[in-house]
């Protein structure tokens, strides 16, 4: 359907561009995010992304909302903080106005707005997000695997860390300087995890979900080397190793291995039936990894981007 297809129907569409959203316009974003994730199975905006709804104005993030007349029935968020890569972007249509050139229209706004220097991710994959691409003229670029393993018949061997290494969980306030540090030098090389700032940090310490019991820190004297940052989805029954992180220079003597089984074993003891993670599929080495500790993937989330 096109623009005019729209308005001969009686409604008019529009798409408007913010840099913050006000009270009413976050609450009918996640009201959109809610019916659309009851319909797909999964989020269609990550978690950065709907943290990214609260809080005011962020530097180089920007919301587009569609509505049919005063009803909100699509929503793009268009992040341009990457140095290097193109803006990356999200967007979602609600399912009962699918079909009807909307995600077409939201893809063409976020074209507009990144001069044609776009990635837009495809959370689960599917065919519809697929052909929009093609629509759109862009082409798979990273497949990010969300692998999962049970937790019921948890039998990992003792975790064995290098012998001048202590773990203990992380303090509010106290540790967050450090680890923010290590997480930038350990994700150097992924913007998404590695930029990640005081405020994100501070968003996520607010969220019903956060627990430090959960987060372990690795030193080495004083020096923090390493962190597993675990979460829970209590409404899923599922647990996340949610950030795994090793210091570069600190890599090797199996402190990844050992961080990852007392995460899963404090999981395991927190009563949750599964485990889950997100790597990128090119990540040979770590897929490898996750397979010898039970992981298997259960889900594939695409990005695709205009050709430079």
């Amino acid at each position: 359907m096109t623009s005019d297809d729209t308005a001969r129907a009686g409604r008019a569409r529009s798409i408007e561009t913010l840099s913050a959203l006000s009270p009413e316009q976050i609450e009918a974003v996640l009201a959109l995010l809610a019916a659309a994730a009851a319909n797909d199975g999964q989020q269609a905006v990550s978690e950065q992304g709907r943290l990214q709804l609260r809080g005011g104005e962020r530097e180089g993030v920007s919301h587009f909302l569609l509505s049919l007349d005063d009803e909100l029935v699509g929503y793009a968020q268009l992040e341009d903080t990457d140095p290097v890569e193109a803006p990356a972007a999200e967007l979602v249509v609600h399912p009962e106005h699918r079909g009807h050139g909307h995600g077409r229209a939201l893809g063409s706004a976020l074209l507009a707005a990144s001069g044609k220097r776009l990635r837009v991710w495809a959370h689960g994959g599917h065919s519809a997000a697929r052909h929009l691409a093609q629509v759109l003229g862009l082409t798979l670029f990273r497949e990010l695997r969300q692998m999962r393993r049970p937790l019921t018949d948890l039998n990992l061997p003792e975790p064995v860390l290098p012998a001048d290494v202590t773990v203990r969980a992380f303090v509010p306030g106290q540790d967050d300087g450090a680890w923010l540090a290590v997480n930038a030098a350990a994700f150097a090389h992924h913007p998404e995890q590695g930029s990640l700032t005081q405020r994100d940090l501070d968003a996520r310490k607010s969220e019903p979900w956060f627990d430090p019991a959960g987060f372990f820190l690795a030193f080495r004297g004083d020096e923090l080397i390493g962190f597993h940052w675990t979460k829970v989805h209590a409404e899923e029954g599922l647990g996340e190793v949610y950030v795994l992180g090793v210091r570069p220079g600190a890599q090797g003597g199996g402190l990844g291995k050992a961080l990852t089984t007392i995460g899963l074993r404090h999981l395991e003891r927190r009563g949750v039936a599964n485990a889950m993670l997100y790597v990128d599929a090119d990540n040979k080495a770590a897929v490898s990894v996750y397979e010898r500790l039970g992981f298997s993937t259960y889900e594939t989330d695409l990005m695709y981007r205009t050709e430079t």
